[in-house]
């Protein structure tokens, strides 16, 4: 369901077409499947294994707090800038970031007990609140999906806007995951037939499907996005650019962002003020520093075998666009995902009352 995992890796609902591409086919049943698969997640309590960022003993005066994120590269950057420059433990916070392998397995630990925060994107929250999580979001971090929409580079003259996606093949990660219903939610806003694009899930290679032409287009993350580019394709949308976000979508998108137990709301709500004030100043680092210092402040194994160069022109490219001037919610782009959900069909309209999910009034002064 969000941007680092297949919560449909097995792509049932799927058909194959000629070429032996799994393309969008039996829309009832990749509902089913996707709605088992996170139910199963939300009654599996405890039993995790977190792999955390390395911690030292806390400081007399200092809170132990432990907060789980997916761990994809560009969703990390603000927590690791805001605990390399110091501004958890000047709130008096000792944070233990925890590394999971996407934002399902993050949400899991929150709502099993194992971590007392979790950082995901939106459509992670909003599928577990649908199934019956108990979750408040109170803090973004995060406010455009990681995903363009990319041009193969035989197809680049030809695909010159979205509306020349009629007739095409694009490929998604799989069926239900964030970049498929953010692909549809595209298509609707543009007045297309979603229909009338093939819908091709073709898991984590979409980079070489792309280069090679086995498709028109994809929705592809960085570093892909720049290795297609290069190669000669076309970037049509880029949903990480704010702009381009507003052109093609209304505006911002909530993305990653944290969450708390909702039982704990109250007990921990001066806690939470600390944790999100020290966001907020990291978010202005992360806007602001030196790429190499931001770079400089992720853990080695996360960048080792990276093209470090690349890593530091891809963060300045993007970093003003993906992460807010500040933590606080904005309803507006909440709801766009919500809307993306479910025109994907992922979400029944009303499942998800946004007022209960998005809690404006921690970062607003009021109990």
């Amino acid at each position: 369901m969000g941007c680092c995992e297949a919560t449909n890796p097995d792509l049932a609902g799927a058909v194959v077409d000629p070429a032996g591409l799994p393309v969008e086919g039996s829309v009832l049943d990749a509902r089913c499947d996707r709605r088992s698969a996170v139910k199963g997640l939300l009654v599996a309590a405890g039993g995790l294994a977190l792999a955390s960022c390395a911690s030292s003993p806390p400081q007399e005066g200092e809170t132990r707090v432990r907060l789980a994120f997916c761990g994809q590269l560009l969703c990390v950057v603000p927590y690791e800038v805001t605990r390399a420059q110091g501004h958890f433990a000047a709130e008096g916070l000792d944070v233990e970031l925890v590394y999971t392998r996407g934002g399902n397995a993050a949400m899991q630990a929150l709502v099993g007990g194992s971590v007392d925060y979790a950082g995901t994107s939106f459509d992670v929250a909003l599928q577990a609140v649908a199934n019956g999580a108990a979750i408040r979001r109170f803090a973004s971090t995060g406010r455009l999906p990681l995903f363009a929409l990319a041009v193969a580079p035989g197809r680049r003259s030809q695909i010159a806007d979205v509306r020349a996606l009629e007739g095409t093949t694009v490929a998604v990660s799989a069926l239900g995951n964030a970049d498929h219903a953010l692909l549809l939610f595209l298509l609707e806003r543009a007045g297309l037939d979603a229909s009338r694009v093939r819908v091709a899930a073709i898991g984590t290679n979409v980079f070489d499907a792309l280069r090679i032409g086995q498709v028109d287009a994809a929705m592809v993350q960085e570093p892909a996005l720049s290795l297609v580019v290069s190669a000669g394709g076309r970037e049509l949308v880029n949903f990480m650019d704010l702009d381009e976000a507003t052109r093609h979508l209304g505006g911002a998108y909530e993305f990653m962002g944290v969450a708390v137990r909702a039982e704990e709301r109250d007990a921990r709500l001066a806690e939470m003020r600390r944790l999100s004030a020290a966001l907020a100043r990291g978010l202005l680092d992360t806007r602001s520093l030196p790429p190499g210092r931001i770079v400089a402040s992720l853990p080695a194994a996360l960048v080792a075998g990276s093209d470090v160069p690349e890593l530091e022109r891809i963060i300045e490219r993007h970093r003003r666009s993906l992460y807010p001037e500040q933590v606080t919610l904005e309803p507006e782009a909440a709801a766009r995902v919500l809307r993306a959900q479910e025109v994907a069909g992922l979400l029944e309209p009303g499942r998800v009352d946004l007022a209960a999910l998005l809690d404006t009034a921690v970062l607003q002064g009021r109990s």
